[in-house]
This record gives C-alpha cells, sequence and structure tokens, in this order.
C-alpha cells in the first residue's frame, strides 16, 4: 500500500508541474504555432476597391531567357491610400477571377476570387516608410510553375482582403519546361528512379530521360505520366482556395546501373512535331551492391516543409529552418550518400502550390543523390480516408500528393511502407498514418523487412517512421501520460528486440533526442559514446527539427534520454566498414555536430542471444 501511495503522489507531483509549466508556456502556443501561411488569407471574403490612381509594376516581363527556373522579380508599388495592413499577393495563374472557379463554386461578393494566392507579403516589408509615401519595392522570387502571373495589392489585411491594384502578367519563356528532378531508389537495388514535374501531358510531347555512365554513349529510357485533379483532392482546402493545377508528374526507371557509379542524366520531352525540349544535365552515383564495403553515408530528418528566400509567406516566423537544412545538406553533398526525410514533407496542407516550391528548394539534393521520403500526417491525414488518425493535418490532401510527387518502392504506394538497402544498410520504412499494430497488414510488412536482412552483408539495420514509435520526452507525449504514440513501442518494441534492430529513428516532434539503448523501458548499456558487443537493445534517436517550429520538451526527466537539444537538425550516419558505424547529430545554423556516438562489434555479436532475441535450440547432438 505504501508503494502505491508513494506512486500517486509521484503522479501528483508531475501533474502539478506540467500544469504549472504549461500554464507559463500557453501565450506561446501561437507563435509559429504551424499553421499554413496561406491558411490566413481569408481570400473568398475579397472585394473590389480597385483605385484608378493605385498602380503595380512587375519586372522583367519575361523570365527564364537563359533557362532558369527560378528568377529575382521587382514590383514598385503605388498606392494613394496607404495602410499599415496592405499586402501583396502573387498569384498564378495571372487571370485569378471567377473564369478559374469551379463550377459548383459561387462567391457572394465581386471579385468572385477562389484560389488562394502562391504567396504573400505585407506592404510594409518592402519599404519602412510605405504607410507615409504609399510607394514601395519589393524583390520576390518567382519559380517556374507551368503558368503565368500577376500581383496583387490589398488593403484590409489578410482577413478582410480589398482589392486595390492589379499588375501586368509576366511569365518564364517556357513555362511547361521539364523541371525539379528528384531522384529515388528503385526497388531493386541497381534501379534508379527520376521523377519531375512538366506542363507536357503524352498527347503533347513524349517524356524520356536521355542517360548514362560519364564519358560514355548515353541510352534513351521512357518514363511514365501522372496527375491527379480536384476530385482526387478529399477536403478544403485542397479541394478548394488551395486547389491549383499540379501539372504532370514523370517517372522514369533507370536500371541495371553499375554499382558506385558516376551517371549522367537530362530530362527530355520529344514533341509532336519532332521537336526536342530538354532539362539541364544532372549526374548521380549509383547505390553499392548491398553488402558492399565502402564508405556510405545517410543523413536522415523529418519534418523540414518549405521557406521562401525572399522571405514572403512567413507568417510568425513559420519555418525558419527549414532554408537552413537545406543549404548546409546542399554544401556537403559531396559527403552524403543518400537521404532519408521521414515525413511531414512540404508542409502544403492542401496547398497545392506549395509542392512546386519545395520540389524547387530540394533540388539541389534530390536532382543529385536518392530522396526517400516517408509519410507523415502533414501528408496523409483527412478525416473519413482510411488514415490511422482522424485529423486533418494533410488538408484535404489525403496522401494524393506525396504519393504522386515523389517515387517510393514501395508495394503500393497509396500505402506507403517500403524496405530499400544501401551498401552494408538495410531501411525498413513504416507508415506511422495507417495501422501498425499487431496483426495489422504493416506489422506484417515491418516483421518481414526486419527478418529478411542478412546481417553478415548488412550489419547496419535500421527503422524509420513518422511518428514515435519509440521514446520522446516532448510535453504532448508527457501530458498524454506516454512518453510515444500511444500502442507505439507496446507493439513493436518485440520486433526490434527480435531482430536487433540498430537504431530508430523518428520525425514528428520538431526537437532532437537520443535514447539509450533500450528494451522494455530499461537501458540496457550504461555506455554513452561508444557501443560494441552483443545488441540487446535499439537506440531511438527523435530527429524531427528539419525546419518547422520547434517542440518543447516536458520538465520531467526520464533516466533513457541520453542527449536532447531544441534546435533545428539533421543526423548523419556513416558506415566506414561492417564493424564500424558513426552517428553524428549537426545543427542546421552551423553544419557542426552536436552529438554523436559509434557502433563497434562482429558479426557473432548480432547472432548471440540475448532477452527476448533468442534463436530456439535443441539438446540433440
Amino acid at each position: 500500500m505504501e508503494g502505491s501511495s508513494f506512486l500517486s503522489l509521484k503522479v501528483a507531483l508531475i501533474l502539478v508541474l506540467l500544469l504549472h509549466y504549461t500554464a507559463a508556456h500557453s501565450h506561446n502556443k501561437h507563435a509559429g504555432d504551424g499553421v499554413q501561411p496561406l491558411s490566413k488569407v481569408q481570400i473568398h471574403r475579397a472585394v473590389y476597391e480597385l483605385h484608378e490612381n493605385a498602380s503595380l509594376k512587375a519586372y522583367p516581363a519575361l523570365l527564364g531567357m537563359k533557362g532558369e527556373d527560378s528568377e529575382w522579380v521587382t514590383v514598385k508599388v503605388d498606392s494613394p491610400n496607404p495602410s499599415g495592413d496592405d499586402w501583396l499577393a502573387v498569384f498564378s495563374p495571372a487571370n485569378f477571377d471567377s473564369s478559374t472557379c469551379p463550377s459548383t463554386d459561387s462567391r457572394q461578393q465581386a471579385p468572385y476570387i477562389c484560389s488562394a494566392p502562391i504567396k504573400y507579403m505585407f506592404a510594409n516589408d518592402s519599404s519602412a516608410d510605405y504607410t507615409k509615401t504609399g510607394k514601395g519595392t519589393f524583390k520576390l522570387q518567382l519559380i517556374n510553375q507551368r503558368e503565368d502571373f500577376s500581383f496583387a495589392l490589398f488593403s484590409g489585411g489578410l482577413s478582410n482582403p480589398k482589392l486595390v491594384a492589379v499588375s501586368s502578367a509576366i511569365s518564364f519563356l517556357n513555362p511547361k519546361a521539364p523541371l525539379y528532378p528528384r531522384l529515388a531508389q528503385g526497388k531493386q537495388w541497381d534501379e534508379m528512379t527520376v521523377t519531375w514535374t512538366s506542363g507536357y501531358n503524352i498527347d503533347e510531347a513524349v517524356p524520356f530521360v536521355e542517360w548514362g555512365l560519364k564519358g560514355e554513349a548515353q541510352t534513351r529510357s521512357p518514363a511514365g505520366t501522372l496527375t491527379f485533379t480536384r476530385e482526387s483532392m478529399c477536403g478544403p482546402p485542397a479541394r478548394t482556395v488551395g486547389w491549383r493545377d499540379p501539372g504532370f508528374i514523370h517517372t522514369s526507371f533507370l536500371k541495371d546501373l553499375w554499382p558506385n557509379s558516376l551517371y549522367n542524366y537530362k530530362l527530355g520531352h520529344r514533341s509532336s512535331n519532332g521537336s526536342y525540349i530538354w532539362s539541364k544535365s544532372y549526374s548521380f552515383k549509383s547505390s553499392p551492391y548491398p553488402g558492399q564495403d565502402s564508405l556510405q553515408r545517410v543523413v536522415i530528418f523529418g519534418d523540414m516543409g518549405k521557406a521562401e528566400r525572399d522571405g514572403s509567406n512567413e507568417y510568425s516566423n513559420y519555418q525558419p529552418g527549414s532554408l537552413n537544412t537545406t543549404d548546409q545538406l546542399i554544401k556537403d553533398l559531396d559527403n552524403i550518400d543518400i537521404v532519408f526525410h521521414i515525413g511531414d514533407i512540404s508542409y502544403a496542407n492542401g496547398y497545392i502550390s506549395q509542392w512546386d516550391q519545395f520540389t524547387s528548394q530540394v533540388e539541389p539534393i534530390a536532382s543529385t543523390v536518392p530522396y526517400m521520403i516517408a509519410s507523415g500526417n502533414h501528408e496523409r491525414d483527412t478525416p473519413g480516408t482510411g488514415s490511422f488518425y482522424n485529423g486533418n493535418d494533410a488538408g484535404g490532401e489525403c496522401g494524393v500528393l506525396a504519393e504522386t510527387m515523389f517515387y517510393v518502392p514501395a508495394e503500393n504506394r497509396a500505402k506507403f511502407w517500403y524496405s530499400t538497402d544501401y551498401g552494408m544498410f538495410h531501411f525498413c520504412v513504416a507508415d506511422t498514418e495507417h495501422d501498425w499494430r499487431e496483426g495489422t497488414e504493416q506489422y506484417k510488412f515491418i516483421e518481414k523487412c526486419l527478418a529478411s536482412v542478412d546481417r553478415q552483408k548488412q550489419p547496419w539495420l535500421i527503422f524509420t517512421a513518422h511518428r514515435v514509435l519509440g521514446y520522446s520526452s516532448n510535453l504532448y507525449y508527457v501530458l498524454d501520460g506516454s512518453f510515444e504514440e500511444p500502442m507505439g513501442r507496446e507493439s513493436m518494441q518485440k520486433l526490434w528486440q527480435k531482430y536487433k534492430v540498430d537504431i530508430a529513428f523518428y520525425g514528428h516532434v520538431h526537437n532532437y533526442e537520443r535514447i539509450c539503448p533500450i528494451y522494455q523501458n530499461q537501458c540496457v548499456n550504461t555506455e554513452k559514446s561508444h557501443y560494441s558487443g552483443t545488441v540487446n537493445g535499439t537506440i531511438h534517436i527523435v530527429v524531427g527539427g528539419g525546419g518547422s517550429h520547434l517542440s518543447e520538451f516536458s520538465p520531467v526527466q526520464t533516466t533513457w534520454s541520453l542527449h536532447k537539444d531544441q534546435d533545428f537538425g539533421f543526423v548523419k550516419l556513416t558506415a566506414f566498414n561492417h564493424s564500424s558505424l558513426l552517428m553524428e547529430y549537426k545543427k542546421s545554423s552551423d553544419g557542426n555536430v552536436y552529438d554523436s556516438f559509434t557502433i563497434s562489434r562482429d558479426y557473432r555479436d548480432v547472432l548471440a542471444c540475448v532477452h527476448d532475441g533468442c534463436e530456439p535450440t535443441t539438446l540433440a547432438k
């Protein structure tokens, strides 16, 4: 009885502590609380207040004259009645009146705008004395998005927009050009897939990739083409103000690659009149043979999202880390072989234009090394669509955007779980937005994925998932009393233990945390920075600080948490050989290492019998 009353007292103390903590921090709730910036724009409420003396002039009028896929545009604003809540919006297509509305849409007031802008900026940001002079100059970056653009000046803030002036249209020289290639591993180790976006349907131009070993004859491989319609979306805003035509998404499969070899490639479309449209040239290094002994370097993070280099769209400093993470990876690209972005990819949340922005942002990375993604709540969760969680974090996208814009080697991309090999690594990528519990289709896949690896050839067994199925000291998990997604490790830990998973990585929680090698809530090793010998517990790492607003840790100190950092960052794994692995956590702000550990061991250490991880034996001789 004494023990249980002590436990009750302890629980009560923790609750009091948490209540104090929550109250003290509640004022921060909306400071960059993860709201998609475009959702602040109440575009349905827009009314006409056009002023004959207000003007917007944008130049240059024609972009991409030298084949660029992004360009800076200057917009000069002149308003006779300037106000502190004036703002500038970028629309694409340039004609954003009722002609672009679906036939079922009946706006109440002119100008009947039924599509959100692709970005916006407050007029005050253009010039400190805008409210006095009514004059300002904006510098905005536009990317090629298959349509023309126009700029609009609104007064009345984001909640009661009044259209004051509209610019003439500007456009890219070839708006339909093939753009933003993203590589991914195919279903076989010697296959690379290339996915890209264009404005060409197959009846207008046939897509293909021209590719080959560097310095040798090039070959051509055909590409498949996918798209989707407004009706494919499962709810607002993806189906309403967030809808924008996604163009066409093409994927080509480059097969029978030589291991560890440099290939050149470029995207092509052969038009119906026999002429060719080409992208710029790119290159990649093919994957090593599974089990091959060579230096292999993997980057892992979650929850990055996109941000604008021109400072637009950044409501409440929404994603300050996103560009830093991107830029650090670009800077170190020569020392990276493959990237895993484990869920919460673009945070478009139903504003489809933002997926182009994201693929443009990561293009220097994704066009050079395989960019493998996992499904997160902001890609999939839409009520009534078979998601395991009932929120609307995906803004009506219900997985369609992620599944179409990026290739993953899944049997069924609508069920976003898959395995992939990279040399000495074997990765099992789960989809936490579908049921993972024992007995489910996904659970069976995870067990098969973990069981299928030959640890003599691939000693490094990695599990990744978006939501935390293992351990996290994040505040909202502690308030739930779970330190994890409810039912997560209860379902998974016997698989991790049985198949001796080295490390499990998660996103969802926007910070970094490293957990000791652990089984059933007990650290199984007292070491902090170097692990050797038998694999008697899995190391869990939260690495969700890719770029979205940061998450708070709970004040509760847990025995299993070895390192916490509430900052933006990513993890790099380096396999030197079959017996030596290095894990480094790097901050996005400077690229320096702030936490690390090494694992060294022999094959027999993986085979060794541990608690709940033993093969049966017989006494027969």
